[in-house]
């Protein structure tokens, strides 16, 4: 799947929810079904700066293919992790860079 049905997929299955709440629902279950990273992935290479919570995103590049994991103190922000690696992961380095990411804005969660 390219990454833009991925994003297309996450905006239909927010656009199921009238109320922010059940959204946030979605984003927190999102964030809990996120593998745990190990402690040694948890380290300043891979800390998000800028973040008011903490964001650690780990990347692995194997057969030109590009695999995140990630994790974040803050459940919310969790979710948010967890539709970016949903989104990215499996693809190639050149498809990443070449992809405009919009289904975070077209969810109403931009600010």
């Amino acid at each position: 799947m390219t990454i833009n049905q991925l994003q297309d997929n996450i905006i239909e299955d927010f656009s199921q929810f009238d109320d922010w709440m059940d959204k946030y629902s979605l984003l927190i279950d999102l964030g809990n079904s996120l593998e745990p990273l190990e402690e040694k992935q948890k380290n300043p290479q891979n800390i998000i700066e800028g973040c008011q919570s903490r964001v650690w995103l780990d990347a692995e590049l194997k057969d030109g293919i590009v695999t995140y994991k990630g994790e974040s103190d803050a459940v919310l922000v969790k979710g948010l992790v967890s539709l970016l690696i949903q989104v990215m992961s499996g693809h190639t380095p050149d498809e990443i860079i070449n992809t405009e990411l919009y289904f975070i804005d077209k969810i109403g969660k931009e600010e």
